[in-house]
C-alpha cells in the first residue's frame, strides 16, 4: 500500500489509526495532495479555507486515495522515472513499478485492499465444546470475531446517536484494531490476550508454523490401518520378511478378515464376523494367515531421514507383542534393539500393494541412493563369525592333509580329524570357477575347511575366495598352489605361500556390491541371508567373549612414556631460556605426545596381532629345525579380532583401553598440551579425568544442537529441490561438464573412473588400435568402461550433468545418469530432487559443529562441518574471507606505510592494489602468476565473487567441491550428482539488467527459461531483447521464489507469500510434489505421472486365449509384463518368484491390471 501511494508505512499507520488527517483533494488551496495534517493544523485550515479542500482519516481516506490511482498512467510515469534517475530514487521507482505491474496484470484494483466486509469462516473450523462442568471451551477465533461484532455494533449505535466526533473516531480505531487482531494478532502493537495472558490465535497463526494448517494437517496426516511397537531382532527371518505380533496383525487386517469369514460362510453377516474377530475365535487365525500371505506391510522408524526409513516386508505372524525385524535392514533404519519402536502401515489398494512389493520391498533396497554402495551388509556378530570362519592358523589339528574334494574335507572336519582353521590341500571340482587354476598343473589349492564352507553360499559362477585381499576378478596366485616338485609339508614348512587374510566388514561389503551387480537383487538377498546364517552360527561356535585379561597393556609403554617426558623436559628448558616462542613450544609438545601415542599403539597391536605371533613361531621352528608350535584358538585375542574385522570398535578405542589415551581437546577445539598417559585398564588420575571431561561435555552439547540444525537443513533442501523430477528421457543438450580426478597435492582423493561411473558420456571412446567404437556419445558409462577410459590415459572426460540440463521443469534422464539405488539409468518419474535432499541431509548429524581456532587472530576461525555446509548452500559470505584478485597478472608484494599490499601487474601495464588485512597469511609469493579469482590470502572464497569474476560454471564446481570436502573429511560418501541437483536450483534465476522492449522490469529476478522465452517472443516481433546476469540464491531464498505459492507458503513466511500471491493474482501450476500433496492430488512422480496413469491395455484375442490356458508356474514373465499395467515405471525390477514371492502373485497382478484399466482414461504413446 505504501509503495502504491508513495508513502512511508509510518505515515500510513498514523492515518489508519486516526492520529493524522490526509488531504485527499486540495481544491484551490495551497495544500498538497496526500499532505498529512495534525488535529490542530486541520482545524486551522478548516477555519481558514472552509469547505474548499477535502481531508479525512482512517481506512476511508486510504480507500479514497487508492481509488484515485490510474495504474496505466502511474506505470508510464514510473518507467520514465527509472530511465531518468539513478541511485535510491531509481531503486524505489523499480519497487513501485513491480507492485503497479502486479495489479495491472492481475486485474485487481488497489482499493480492494481495504475490507468493507469481514468474511466469517464456517463454524466447524472454530468449534465450541461443552466441558464436564457445564462450562464451554471455545476456539480463539470466536473471541476475536466477537470483539469485531461488538465494536461494529457499538459504532453503529454511536453513529445513529450522532455522538461527538472524538468518541466515534476512538470507536473506529478500536474496530480497526479488532480486525487487525482477527487477521494477524500481535503483528502491530501488543497482542490481544485471553485468560492467563496467552495471546489469542488469529487466522494467520492457524496457517503459520509447524502447528499450522499447512504443515500439521495438509503435509502430514495421521492414518488408519497402522500400529507401533518395540522392535526385537528376528535372526531366522528372510530378508523380505518381518515378524508381526498376532494381536496387532488381527487388528490391522480386521476388515479383510471379516470379509473373508463371510465369503467362506464361517459368519452369516459382517456383524457376526466382527464379533468373531473381537472374541478371537480359533478359526480367525487360519483366515488371518491366509490373508497376510501375499499382503506386504510397510515398516517405518522415526526419524525418517532418507527413503530407506520406510521399507516393505511380508509379515510373518509371531507370538509376543514385539515386531521382529531382519538384522540386515537395521543399518538402513539406523535401528538398534535398545528399546527402539517402529510403526507398521498396511497398503490397501492393489496398486499400493504392488508398488510396495516391486519398489519398496527390502530386497529391492540393497543399494544406498546416496552413493550406490550396498547398505545391507553384514555387521557385528555376522562379521565376527565370517572372520572366525575364514581365519587360518599354523599348527592346527589336521594341518597338511590332502583331500580329493570339498566333501571329504568337511567329513574329516565333522569327524574331528581336521580343525576349521587348518591349512589343507583340496582338489576343486571342474564346475567351480577357480581363476588361475588353469596355470597350475592340478586344481588343488591350499585352503581351510572354513573357507570351503564360506564359499558354498555363493553362486556357482562366482570365483573361489581364498583371501580377503583378492579382488573378485583376480586369479588365485602361485601362493595358493603347491609348486611343482615340492611336497605339501615342505610348502607349509617354507611359510605356506602368501598370507591369506580372513574376511572383514569392508571386504564383505565389496562382496555384496559385486554379487548385486552380477546377479541381481534376489540372488544378493539369498547370499546375504546365507552370510547372516553363517556369521551368527560361527560367531557362536567361536565362543568369543571379552575379559579384562584380553586388554593387554604392552610392556614397552613405560619406556616410550619416559622417552617422551624427557623430550618435553628438553623443550620446556629451551622455552625457559627464550629459544622458543610459546606457539612453537606448544606445537612441539603436541608432536612429541602424538608420536608417543602412536608408538604405544603400534606396540600394543604387535602383541595382539596373530600374524606377528605366528611369524615368531615359524622363525623359532626354523631355528630349532622342528615343526612350528600350534597357534591355538585361545591365542586369538577377541578384542583384536573385533576391531580388525570391523565387527565392533576400532584401533583408536583399543588404544584407549590398553595403550594410552593421549591428547584431548578443550571446548574450543584446541588440543590441551597435557597428555593423558594412562589408559582405562590402568585407570585415570583425578587430573586426567578432569581434563578429559572438559572437551567431552562440549561434544555432548554439540550432538544435541547438531540434530536440530541438521533437521532444519534437510527441510530447506527438500523444499528447494522437491519439484526436481525426471520429466523426460533426453533434453537434447550437447553441453556438459569436464570431469577430472580429484587431487589434493599429488594424492588422488577420487579417481576419474569413480567420478564418471554412472554418468552419460558426451563423447565416444574409440579403441586406439582397432578403431572400434567402445562407447557411443549419449551412452551410460559403467564401472568397466570407466576403468577403460582411465587406463587409456585420459586425464578428464566430458559427461552430461544436471547443471547443464535444458529440461524446463525438473531434469532429464540422460543428464542425471544412473539411479544409484538400482544401478540402471534413472527412469522418468523418479523424484531425484527429494532423493538428493535426503542424501545430503541424512548424514548431517554425523558432521561436526565446531569452528576450529587457527591460533593467532581471533575471529579468523575456519568454519567446518555442518555450519560450513549451511554457509555454502545459503550462499552466505563466509567467515574468514580470503582476498581475491579480480585480474590476471604477476604478483608483487609491497609494504606501504607499514601495511602489506599485494600488487597484481597485468599485461597492459595496469597495476591493481589489494590491501592485506592484519594477521592474514599470504597464499602467493613475489613473482607468482595469478588468474582472476585466485586467492591472495588464506581463507574461504565468497561464492558471489566467484560468480562475478569467473562466471556460473566455476561457482557451481566450487560449491560442489567444497560441500564434498566437508562430507569427505567425516568419511561420508555422497555422489556429486545430488549436490549438483541442489546447486542447479540455486542458479535457476537471472537478474534483468536492461529489459529492452520486453515486458520485464529492470532488476527483476526471473527464471532462466522464462527469460529466454520472453526474449524469443520479442525477437520474433522485431523488438529489442533484454539483457541479464546470472545470480546465485541461497536455498531458503530459492524455495520462496518458486513458481508455486502453495509450496512457498507451506515453507516459511506464510502470510507474506499469500499476500504477495493475492496481489499478483497468481495461479499455482501444481508442478512439484508439495503443492499436489497439499490439495490432495496424486504426486506427479513415479506411477502418479500422467504418462504412467494414462495407459490403455489392449490384449489381442489370441494372447488372451493363450493366457487362459497357460499353467501358472513361473510368475517371472508376468512380473516383467507388469510395467505395462502401470506399476513401478518402465521395466521395474522383477523379483524372482520361486525365491521370495509365492505363486498367488498371478491373481494379484490380475487385480492390479483391472485396477489400472480403471485409471486408463487416455491412451498415450508410452
Amino acid at each position: 500500500m505504501g509503495l502504491l501511494l508513495d508513502m512511508s508505512p509510518r505515515a500510513l499507520e498514523k492515518i489508519i489509526y486516526f492520529a493524522s488527517y490526509i488531504v485527499t483533494d486540495p481544491g484551490d488551496t495551497p495544500l498538497a495532495r496526500k499532505q498529512l495534517l495534525t488535529e490542530t493544523e486541520y482545524r486551522d485550515y478548516r477555519d481558514k479555507y472552509g469547505q474548499l479542500f477535502r481531508a479525512s482519516m482512517g481506512a476511508e481516506a486510504v480507500q479514497e486515495l487508492l481509488r484515485q490511482i490510474d495504474l496505466d498512467e502511474l506505470a508510464t510515469e514510473l518507467r520514465e522515472e527509472i530511465e531518468s534517475t539513478s541511485g535510491q530514487r531509481r531503486i524505489r521507482a523499480i519497487r513501485r513499478l513491480e507492485v503497479v505491474e502486479a495489479f495491472r496484470k492481475s486485474g485487481n484494483r488497489p482499493e480492494w485492499m481495504i475490507l468493507e466486509v469481514v468474511p466469517v469462516i464456517p463454524p466447524d473450523l472454530r468449534p465450541m465444546v461443552q466441558l464436564d462442568g457445564g462450562r464451554f471451551a471455545t476456539s480463539d477465533l470466536n473471541d476475536l470475531y466477537r470483539r469485531v461484532i461488538n465494536r461494529n455494533n457499538r459504532l453503529k449505535k454511536l453513529l445513529e446517536l450522532e455522538a461527538p466526533d472524538i468518541i466515534v473516531r476512538n470507536e473506529k480505531r478500536m474496530l480497526q484494531e479488532a480486525v487487525d487482531a482477527l487477521i494477524d494478532n500481535g503483528r502491530r502493537g501488543r497482542p490481544v490476550t485471553g485468560p492467563g495472558n496467552r495471546p489469542l490465535k488469529s487466522i494467520s497463526d492457524l496457517l503459520k508454523g509447524k502447528q499450522g494448517r499447512f504443515r500439521q494437517n495438509l503435509l502430514g496426516k495421521r492414518v488408519d490401518y497402522s500400529g507401533r511397537s518395540v522392535i526385537v531382532v528376528g535372526p531366522t527371518l528372510k530378508m523380505h520378511q518381518c515378524g508381526l505380533p498376532k494381536e496387532m496383525a488381527l487388528e490391522l487386517f480386521k476388515p479383510f478378515v471379516m470379509k473373508r469369514l463371510v465369503d467362506r460362510g464361517l459368519a452369516h453377516n459382517i456383524k457376526s464376523a466382527k464379533r468373531m474377530v473381537e472374541r478371537v475365535r480359533p478359526e480367525v487365525w487360519d483366515v488371518l494367515e491366509e490373508i497376510i500371505a501375499e499382503h506386504p506391510v510397510l515398516l517405518n522408524r522415526a526419524p525418517t531421514l532418507h527413503r530407506l526409513g520406510i521399507q516393505a516386508f511380508e509379515p510373518v505372524l509371531v507370538e509376543g507383542r514385539a515386531i521382529q525385524i531382519h538384522p540386515l535392514v537395521c543399518t538402513a533404519y539406523n535401528a538398534d534393539f535398545d528399546g527402539d519402536q517402529m510403526a507398521v502401515h498396511v497398503p490397501l489398494s492393489a496398486e499400493a500393494q504392488s508398488e510396495a512389493r516391486l519398489l519398496m520391498l527390502a530386497v529391492n533396497n540393497i543399494l544406498s541412493p546416496a552413493h550406490g554402495g550396498p547398505v545391507a551388509t553384514p555387521t557385528q556378530d555376522m562379521v565376527l563369525g565370517c572372520y572366525y570362519l575364514t581365519f587360518e592358523r599354523i599348527g592346527a589339528r589336521g594341518e597338511g592333509k590332502i583331500f580329493e574334494n570339498a566333501e571329504a574335507a568337511k567329513a574329516a572336519y565333522d569327524a574331528g580329524a581336521v580343525a576349521l582353521h587348518a591349512r589343507i590341500l583340496v582338489r576343486m571340482p571342474d564346475s567351480k570357477n577357480v581363476l588361475g587354476a588353469e596355470e597350475a598343473e592340478t586344481r588343488r589349492i591350499v585352503t581351510t575347511v572354513g573357507k570351503l564352507v564360506f564359499n558354498e553360499i555363493f553362486p556357482d559362477d562366482f570365483p573361489y575366495i581364498n583371501s580377503a585381499e583378492a579382488s573378485f576378478d583376480e586369479r588365485l596366485t602361485a601362493g595358493d598352489f603347491v609348486p611343482k616338485g615340492m611336497s605339501f609339508d615342505e610348502f607349509l614348512a617354507a611359510g605356506g605361500g602368501r598370507s591369506r587374510k580372513p574376511a572383514s566388514k569392508s571386504f564383505l561389503s565389496k562382496l555384496v556390491g559385486r554379487i548385486r551387480r552380477k546377479s541381481g537383487n534376489a540372488m544378493t538377498a539369498d547370499v546375504l541371508d546365507a552370510l547372516k546364517r553363517l556369521g551368527f552360527h560361527y560367531a557362536t561356535v567361536s565362543g568369543t567373549t571379552v575379559g579384562i585379561g584380553d586388554i593387554a597393556i604392552p610392556e614397552e609403554k613405560a619406556e616410550i612414556i619416559r622417552e617422551a617426558e624427557a623430550k618435553v623436559e628438553q623443550i620446556e628448558g629451551q622455552y625457559r631460556r627464550g629459544l622458543l616462542l610459546e606457539d612453537e613450544k606448544y606445537s612441539l609438545v603436541i608432536d612429541v605426545w602424538t608420536e608417543a601415542r602412536e608408538k604405544v599403539q603400534k606396540a600394543m597391536m604387535r602383541h595382539l596381532n596373530p600374524e606377528e605371533i605366528m611369524k615368531e613361531k615359524v622363525e623359532a621352528a626354523r631355528e630349532s629345525g622342528g615343526k612350528p608350535e600350534e597357534f591355538t584358538v585361545d591365542q586369538l585375542n577377541p578384542v583384536y579380532m573385533m576391531a580388525t574385522s570391523g565387527a565392533r570398535g576400532n584401533v583408536q578405542q583399543l588404544n584407549q583401553l590398553a595403550g594410552m589415551r593421549g591428547l584431548v581437546a578443550d571446548p574450543s577445539g584446541r588440543t590441551i598440551d597435557v597428555p593423558i598417559k594412562a589408559n582405562f585398564r590402568e585407570g585415570l588420575t583425578v587430573l586426567e579425568y578432569f581434563i578429559s571431561t572438559h572437551g567431552t561435555r562440549k561434544g555432548l552439547a554439540d550432538t544435541a544442537l547438531r540434530t536440530a540444525d541438521s533437521g532444519y537443513l534437510t527441510r530447506r533442501l527438500v523444499d528447494v529441490a522437491q519439484d526436481v523430477i525426471v520429466r523426460e528421457d533426453d533434453c537434447g543438450t550437447d553441453e556438459g561438464i569436464e570431469a577430472t580426478a580429484l587431487m589434493e597435492g599429488d594424492t588422488v582423493i577420487e579417481a576419474l573412473a569413480e567420478r564418471i561411473t554412472g554418468r552419460v558420456s558426451l563423447q565416444e571412446l574409440i579403441h586406439q588400435e582397432t578403431g572400434e567404437v567402445l562407447l557411443e556419445a549419449g551412452e551410460m558409462i559403467d564401472e568397466d568402461m570407466a576403468q577403460r577410459i582411465e587406463e587409456a590415459g585420459h586425464k578428464s572426460w566430458p559427461i552430461r550433468s544436471v547443471l547443464k540440463c535444458r529440461t524446463r521443469y525438473g531434469v532429464c534422464a540422460k543428464c542425471y545418469g544412473r539411479n544409484l539405488a538400482t544401478g540402471n539409468l534413472v527412469e522418468v518419474g523418479e523424484a531425484v530432487g527429494t532423493i538428493a535432499a535426503q542424501s545430503i541431509g541424512e548424514p548431517g548429524t554425523q558432521l561436526t559443529m565446531r569452528t576450529f581456532h587457527t591460533g593467532g587472530v581471533a575471529g579468523d576461525d575456519i568454519t567446518r562441518g555442518l555450519p560450513r555446509v549451511e554457509e555454502l548452500f545459503e550462499a552466505r559470505k563466509p567467515k574468514g574471507l580470503a582476498t581475491v584478485t579480480e585480474h590476471d597478472g604477476v604478483v608483487r608484494i609491497a609494504e606501504v606505510k607499514g601495511a602489506r599490499k599485494v600488487i597484481v601487474a597485468t599485461d597492459s601495464d595496469n597495476e591493481h592494489e589489494y590491501s592485506v588485512p592484519f594477521g592474514a597469511r599470504l597464499e602467493v609469493r613475489d613473482g607468482d602468476i595469478v588468474v582472476a579469482g585466485d586467492k591472495l590470502t588464506e581463507g574461504s572464497l565468497n561464492p558471489h565473487d566467484i560468480l562475478r569474476i569467473r562466471g556460473p560454471v566455476d561457482v557451481q564446481q566450487y560449491i560442489v567441491r567444497e560441500v564434498q570436502d566437508v562430507y569427505r573429511s567425516q568419511g561420508v560418501e555422497i555422489n556429486d550428482k545430488h549436490i549438483e541437483v541442489v546447486v542447479r536450483q540455486m542458479m535457476r534465476k537471472v537478474k534483468v539488467e536492461d529489459p529492452g522492449e520486453t515486458s520485464m522490469l529492470p532488476g527483476e529476478t526471473i527464471d532462466v527459461f522464462r527469460f529466454e522465452e520472453a526474449n524469443e517472443e520479442a525477437e520474433a516481433a522485431g523488438l529489442s531483447p533484454a539483457t541479464s546476469k546470472p545470480i546465485l540464491l541461497g536455498i531458503t531464498k530459492a524455495s520462496l521464489q518458486t513458481d508455486s505459492f502453495l509450496s512457498a507458503a507451506s515453507f516459511q513466511e506464510t502470510t507474506r507469500v499469500l499476500t504477495d500471491a493475492s496481489i499478483k493474482g497468481r495461479t499455482d501450476p501444481l508442478i512439484g510434489l508439495k503443492e499436489n500433496v497439499i490439495i490432495g492430488k496424486l504426486i506427479p512422480a513415479g506411477t502418479g505421472m500422467s504418462r504412467y496413469r494414462n495407459i490403455r491395455i489392449k490384449v489381442a484375442p489370441e494372447a488372451d486365449a493363450e493366457l487362459m490356458t497357460a499353467p501358472v508356474t513361473d510368475d517371472r514373465a508376468r512380473l516383467e509384463a507388469a510395467p505395462a499395467a502401470g506399476i513401478g515405471g518402465a521395466g521395474a525390477p522383477a523379483p524372482s518368484a520361486d525365491r521370495h514371492f509365492g505363486a498367488p502373485m498371478a491373481e494379484h497382478l490380475d487385480r492390479v491390471a483391472a485396477s489400472a484399466l480403471g485409471h486408463a482414461n487416455a491412451a498415450t504413446d508410452s
